[in-house]
């Protein structure tokens, strides 16, 4: 380990602005609105506030799958939080996730619009309010709901941890930066070696449980998030290759996975989605597949 400053903590903590790193401008230790802006609100009862990132797309996929089983009540408007703005601390939005966190989910179907925060939250939500990808045999309903907790569990070590200081710290820390990899690696190494015995994460059922592991885990070992694949030997993890590719190729997620997505290759961002008709590009061409 190379040698680096001693940082003594202070007896009492401050927030220094110029260390955040990439997100310092929206970093904050306090928590409530900044602005007041009401919410827009679309035609449909389901009205998502998100963007397309790894937590958004768990939401997207899962309303996907469910309009492509004929759940008219799926429909959905997907409004844009745009995260690097501050969107998140209108009022609004503060008043559908007061943890002022994406994605949100405001159910108009209910005598009162439902709430729901926190991805994991709004997958059971839905599975259940469509009783779809949600087992219903209490051994294997255990199962799906162990790697759900999981996987909201782990994500944050993934995002948070490791995503911050490799991608996006202001320098790199070799303590932190060896401690998220190690810890990356360790869950990378518990998902191959259980689906080296089964094809989705509940056995032979396709559910929630793999649609909120796969935009992170899936993307990451496809090269497709913080840059990290080769660092990390991603390629070495066969068996969440296999499955990733395997998810990957469902025509749903394909559409899913581009709402309030506003970067990478044109054909794959979808700002916003109201309709099914949202998703054809000005040329008329399907969305382009991409891992």
């Amino acid at each position: 380990m190379t040698d680096a400053p001693t940082y003594t903590p202070p007896k009492v903590w401050s927030m220094d602005t110029k260390s955040g790193g990439r997100f310092e401008n929206i970093n904050r230790p306090t928590a409530g609105a900044t602005h007041d802006k009401d919410l827009q609100v679309g035609r449909h009862p389901l009205q998502l506030y998100s963007l397309g990132t790894p937590n958004g797309v768990k939401v997207t996929v899962l309303l996907e799958e469910l309009l492509a089983l004929g759940h008219k009540g799926a429909e959905y408007d997907a409004w844009i939080v745009n995260i690097g703005e501050g969107d998140q601390f209108s009022s609004g939005f503060v008043d559908a996730n007061p943890n002022s966190k994406i994605p949100a989910l405001v159910d108009h179907s209910t005598p009162k619009p439902t709430r729901v925060f926190e991805s994991g939250a709004i997958l059971f939500y839905l599975a259940e309010k469509f009783g779809e990808f949600l087992p219903k045999d209490p051994t294997a309903r255990a199962e799906c709901m162990s790697w759900l907790f999981w996987l909201m569990g782990s994500a944050p070590f993934l995002g948070g941890g490791f995503g911050h200081f490799y991608a996006y710290a202001p320098e790199k820390i070799e303590y932190a930066i060896n401690r998220y990899t190690m810890e990356v690696k360790r869950q990378l190494d518990v998902l191959d070696r259980h689906l080296a015995d089964n094809q989705y994460f509940c056995g032979d059922a396709y559910t929630i449980a793999d649609m909120s592991i796969w935009p992170w885990y899936g993307t990451l070992v496809k090269g497709g998030l913080y840059e990290a694949g080769e660092f990390i030997e991603a390629h070495t993890y066969k068996n969440v290759i296999r499955w990733t590719d395997e998810i990957a190729k469902r025509e749903p997620v394909q559409r899913g996975r581009i709402v309030n997505r506003v970067w990478g290759e044109p054909e794959n961002q979808l700002a916003e989605r109201h309709d099914a008709s949202d998703f054809e590009t000005k040329t008329g061409d399907k969305v382009k597949e991409t891992a």
